[in-house]
């Protein structure tokens, strides 16, 4: 190294101290260092932070559980943390070890997210916030964080600080006990979504539960009665069965064509499971198998219901290997401990298509119902609970049932509509010969797709 260069590197150094040292120091920039070095009671540089992901859609179990818990300390805090966007990109840990003069992370309000709790329910959930609390008399420190696919974080997240290794992992030991078994979800129908940024992202969704009676499923003799002691009696007669050593998982696998009410079905066992958490699965989400599982398990009694499972379970046969979704499914199925009160109901439009694992071996899916076409004495009283509010007379309801043969219940509904249409299209009340009009319209040759998207499989006249 040359002289000249030397000088230069002295030179430059010089300057830059000296720039430092006119740099004005950033107002309230080493506020959070004060605050947790005093409720610490220890310089929070010296305390290693643990963090604790939990699933985003379970956010507001996490909030609920963190206010119970800080609630114990009647000087319990609440506080947020300032600083603009660079607090999203940087961890508590991160925001302790570089927070000085200079970097300003200035306590602020916390920032607050609003979390469905129920079909009609929200909470303001703390979406990012600082919760100051004694925890069994050692001093806590835990910041609370909603997850952020924009700013790379899948999961929400606790950053827990405390003076000693001990006092966090008990207080995490309780996190964790706790969330196993506790949730907004307990007791409601919900329904799992898929997310634009990957499965662990999904939302939840809260749907409200359905009302109906006996009266509103129309099923051959004896069906319907088989489908709900199995799902529903079963779990009714927990103690008698486990008593006597008996498990009480099981599977139901309904089939049929479409349109013949295999929802519909579904709906009606739902109806009569007040109390019970339901998880609906369909298309995408499918592949939540394994998280709609472990819920089940932790909120048991509980339902879960996997809409057009061929989708996921092909027999092997037809493809090209092994179906991956397939396993988790029987992973989940098999899995779940023989004393959890968990139903698994699975329908299909293409029984044959299923991989016998799954359709036939005991403990896995136990009873296969055939939800079948309705007969002509089924579909008149499909035509008589879709026609309950309009003028029809039974001989018109009985001879839509005898020109329908090999139609769906959703074709009765359709006719209903159809014939109300051609009366108000006439300006007339319905009546007897817009209903026969509605069914020559549907049983024409020429409406052949249509009967098949309602789900027939007849033609005109069979």
């Amino acid at each position: 190294m040359d002289e000249n260069m030397g000088t230069f590197i002295k030179d430059f150094g010089t300057l830059v101290r000296l720039a430092q040292a006119t740099i004005e120091p950033v107002k309230g920039g080493d506020e959070l260092l004060q605050t947790l070095s005093r409720h610490l009671g220890v310089p929070p540089k010296e305390v290693s932070v643990v963090v604790e992901e939990i699933p985003a859609h379970r956010l507001a179990d996490l909030d609920i559980l963190l206010d119970n818990i800080a609630s114990r300390d009647p000087n319990a805090r609440l506080v947020g943390i300032g600083g603009g966007d660079q607090r999203n990109h940087m961890s508590l840990s991160d925001m302790v070890q570089h927070a000085n003069m200079h970097a300003a992370f200035p306590l602020a309000q916390p920032d607050f997210t609003n979390q469905p709790v129920g079909p009609d329910k929200q909470r303001q959930t703390v979406a990012l916030g600082l919760r100051l609390f004694s925890y069994a008399g050692a001093a806590m420190a835990v910041l609370q964080r909603e997850a952020k696919p924009n700013f790379g974080r899948q999961f929400a997240t606790v950053e827990v600080l405390a003076a000693t290794p001990a006092d966090t992992a008990k207080f995490l030991a309780e996190v964790r006990r706790r969330m196993e078994h506790e949730s907004v979800f307990k007791g409601h129908v919900i329904s799992l979504q898929v997310s634009e940024y990957g499965p662990s992202m999904g939302g939840v969704t809260f749907i409200r539960r359905p009302e109906l009676s006996r009266a509103d499923i129309i099923l051959p003799h004896g069906v319907l009665t088989r489908v709900e002691e199995h799902t529903l009696g079963i779990g009714r007669q927990a103690q008698f069965l486990q008593a006597h050593g008996q498990h009480l998982k099981r599977g139901l696998l309904l089939y049929g064509p479409p349109g013949t009410g295999k929802t519909h079905t579904v709906r009606y066992l739902l109806s009569q499971s007040a109390g019970t958490t339901a998880v609906l699965l369909s298309g995408g989400s499918l592949a939540r198998i394994a998280e709609a599982a472990k819920l089940a398990r932790a909120l048991a009694p509980a339902i879960v219901v996997l809409e057009d499972c061929d989708l996921i379970a092909e027999d092997r046969s037809f493809g090209n290997g092994p179906q991956p979704l397939l396993f988790e499914v029987l992973d989940a199925m098999d899995g779940l401990d023989s004393d959890s009160d968990v139903a698994f109901v699975l329908t299909t439009n293409r029984v044959d298509m299923l991989e016998r694992a799954l359709a036939q071996r005991p403990g896995r899916v136990d009873l296969a119902v055939e939800i079948p076409l309705p007969s002509e004495p089924e579909r008149v009283e499909l035509l008589q609970l879709y026609s309950c509010e309009l003028a029809f007379s039974p001989s018109a309801l009985e001879a839509a049932a005898a020109q329908t043969a090999g139609t769906t219940a959703s074709l009765a509904k359709e006719l209903m509509r159809r014939a109300v249409v051609a009366a108000s299209l006439a300006g007339e009340d319905p009546s007897d010969s817009h209903l026969a009009v509605a069914v020559n319209q549907l049983m024409d040759d020429g409406a052949a797709l249509t009967r098949s998207l309602l789900g027939s499989s007849t033609n005109s006249g069979s």
